[in-house]
């Protein structure tokens, strides 16, 4: 099978081989063909399955393939809406990528930057706007953009859109658009609220799945060490240095954390930098090029900043912390064996996460190897203590609505503070 046989144009084939792509992934040969045909669609795929391509190329062809009328400001035809600024970055970029030969324009926006200059490309028109739902609200609310011709519909990631409390935001973008219109809702699993929200805004939608629910890719080997809090970033930096890994993408479960472990690695010699909300845009998008460079070595992230790292050949991930929900530990370790490649994820486990690796190994069917580190053993004197914003669900809501807020680069109490969040 080739991309020849999708259905696709000369044009997107061309840009698709300029990027050295020649065999669709299942996903992308599942959906194409149905997207081609204006089918609606629930997807299911990991990360690194090729999604992304999976509803670009089809999304630029049914566009380029319509004509419509000229006079005036060109209107949003199709939008793709993403959880995160870096996610929303990516797919701009894959949407510029493989449309580089076709008379279609796009632009994408988010918060955490200046609303104007995203203003003044909207007001020229764009076909295709890729947008965090928060920022593209307030250029509604502004009037800079409006959705009454939108075509297709694309929520990317809608599981991460759930999880940080965007369904309200969805639902008033809904109300802005045609009810006749092709949407797309790909996430990473099929689970319930997923399954609801697809009943509410797909018509007779075709289910597209490419993987089993919340497994993790047997290229990617997996597994524990065992440590004592205290000395968890003494085991990494050891790790680090003498296995000699240029380029590890490494998990906390807070802003907190990753400032303080980027500071020790780099007392420790080891090249380093956070990224997560509290960073302004530039200096996220500063740290993401120079690791994925090499000028550093280590990124430190939270679980909502890495969403839309896309490395194709990460070759380890650390979870420094393991995360409050097994399902994140999916997420996490997906970043490494990215299409098809080999991957090491490796976990430093305290005696207060036992719990958290319990449930992980339930979620995914399997025992993750432990392996033990000569004069890191943990003492066994060392009682559990309970994790701080750990399992509760209400604490969680709290704590996922506030990160949504600052995710975005928006505030729901004044103007002023929205300007000082955006700067």
């Amino acid at each position: 099978m080739s991309f020849s046989n999708l259905g696709l144009n000369a044009e997107i084939l061309r840009a698709v081989s300029e990027q050295g792509y020649t065999t669709p992934s299942p996903i992308q040969t599942q959906a194409i063909p149905l997207i081609l045909e204006g089918r609606d669609i629930l997807g299911a795929a990991q990360t690194g399955t090729g999604k992304t391509a999976g509803f670009t190329l089809p999304l630029l062809q049914r566009l380029s393939a319509s004509t419509v009328p000229t006079k005036g400001r060109i209107k949003v035809r199709a939008l793709i809406l993403t959880p995160t600024r870096e996610l929303a970055a990516q797919v701009s970029n894959n949407v510029s990528q493989y449309g580089k030969f076709l008379p279609l324009s796009s632009t994408v926006v988010f918060g955490g930057v200046s609303i104007n200059p995203q203003k003044q490309k909207l007001l020229r028109g764009v076909d295709i706007l890729i947008a965090t739902p928060g920022r593209l609200l307030d250029l509604i609310n502004q009037r800079s953009v409006e959705l009454s011709h939108v075509e297709i519909l694309v929520l990317d990631e809608a599981d991460r859109m759930l999880d940080m409390g965007f369904i309200r935001d969805i639902r008033k973008l809904m109300a802005l658009m045609p009810k006749q219109k092709q949407t797309l809702l790909f996430s990473a699993t099929f689970s319930a609220d997923i399954k609801k929200l697809a009943h509410e805004l797909l018509h007779n939608p075709a289910e597209v799945e490419v993987a089993r629910k919340n497994t993790t890719a047997e290229n990617i080997a997996q597994r524990v060490h065992l440590v004592d809090k205290k000395r968890k970033r003494e085991l990494l930096s050891l790790l680090i240095g003498s296995e000699n890994w240029t380029q590890v993408l490494v998990f906390t479960r807070t802003k907190h954390a990753a400032n303080r472990l980027t500071e020790q690695l780099n007392k420790d010699g080891i090249t380093s930098a956070a990224i997560h909300g509290n960073k302004s845009q530039g200096a996220r998008t500063r740290a993401l090029s120079e690791f994925k460079s090499g000028k550093i070595r280590v990124l430190v992230a939270t679980d909502i900043a890495a969403r839309g790292i896309d490395i194709q050949q990460l070759p380890h991930v650390v979870n420094f912390e393991l995360p409050n929900t097994a399902e994140d530990y999916v997420h996490r370790i997906g970043r490494t064996g990215r299409a098809g490649e080999n991957g090491v994820a490796l976990s430093l486990v305290c005696v207060d996460e036992l719990k958290l690796l319990r449930d992980i190994e339930r979620l995914i069917k399997s025992e993750i190897p432990k392996h033990d580190i000569d004069g890191f053993l943990p003492d066994p004197s060392i009682k559990a203590e309970p994790i701080t914003r750990g399992r509760n669900t209400q604490n969680k809501r709290k704590v996922s609505n506030h990160s949504r807020q600052k995710y975005q680069g928006r505030s729901t109490t004044s103007s002023s503070q929205r300007r000082q969040s955006n700067a």
